[in-house]
Order: C-alpha cells, then sequence, then structure tokens
C-alpha cells in the first residue's frame, strides 16, 4: 500500500471560490479514479500547512493511473496556480528496497511527457517532497536540489 500524501497553503489572493473549487477537485480525484482505495481532503491539523489530501493506492501500477486520471490533471490546471506552498510525501508498507526510485521515476515520467505541468510545478513558490522535480528534471525525495525548497518560482 502506498499513502500519497499532499499538504499546502493557498496563495492569500486566492478567492474563496477558487480555494473551494480546488478543494472539490481533489475529493473528485478520490472518488473517480479507480485505482483510489480510500481518500481524504481536509484541513491540516499541527503543522505550517492550510489544508492537506492522502490517497490510498494498493501499488505503483494504481499509483500510474492516479498520476494519469483525467481528474488529477485537471486538479493540477486549476490548483497549482493558487499554491503559495507545497509538500508532497509517499508512505509505503513495501518492503521493496528501491520503491523510493520507482516512485521518482513515475513522476519523472509523468514530467517527461507534459511540459505544461512541468512549467505550472515550476512555476511554484515552494514545493518539495517525493514527486518535486530537481533541476535536472528527474523526481524523488532521495534525489534533492540544491537548498531547503528545490523548486522555486519566478517572484
Amino acid at each position: 500500500m502506498i499513502y500519497h500524501h499532499n499538504r499546502f497553503t493557498f496563495k492569500a489572493t486566492a478567492t474563496a471560490e477558487q480555494r473551494e473549487e480546488a478543494l472539490a477537485s481533489l475529493r473528485n480525484q478520490g472518488e473517480s479514479i479507480d485505482a483510489v482505495a480510500r481518500y481524504v481532503v481536509g484541513r491540516d491539523i499541527g503543522g505550517e500547512f492550510e489544508y492537506g489530501a492522502v490517497f490510498l493506492l494498493e501499488d505503483l501500477d494504481g499509483y500510474w493511473e492516479y498520476l494519469m486520471a483525467p481528474s488529477h490533471a485537471h486538479t493540477d490546471r486549476i490548483g497549482l496556480p493558487l499554491l503559495e506552498s507545497f509538500v508532497s510525501y509517499d508512505t509505503t508498507d513495501s518492503d521493496d528496497p528501491d520503491i523510493a526510485h520507482k516512485i521518482a521515476d513515475l513522476h519523472a515520467r509523468r514530467y517527461a511527457g507534459d511540459p505544461a505541468l512541468t512549467k505550472l510545478v515550476a512555476d511554484l513558490p515552494s514545493y518539495t517532497g517525493s514527486s518535486a522535480p530537481t533541476p535536472t528534471g528527474t523526481a524523488g525525495a532521495d534525489r534533492p536540489a540544491a537548498g531547503p525548497n528545490p523548486v522555486h518560482g519566478s517572484d
């Protein structure tokens, strides 16, 4: 099992309607992507972020289905431009010693096939975690870029 976590804070300029649309889109991912076994979208408690979402995926095939789903792409297109800070990471009970690399490779494949998504992510003021691309274009927590925030957008 893989738990894919997202934690984020909206920009001050994001309207209440934009925020609700983005949160509703995350919930739609949980409802519409067959590979998502369970999910939760809501307020982030006890941290520096406003909201969070967790998606439970059975395996790497399910993770790929989740990443490539049209509802996930929709959330990226409407939600990422609204974010001030974003972190994603994964928790798994897999005993595969290469699981981190395999997850990173899924994200790298997704970025390689979608330059518009890569630009949206690159334009985020702050993005770290398991799916954050490094300056070389690969993704992964074990392949960090220099500095505390591997992805910096233009100010």
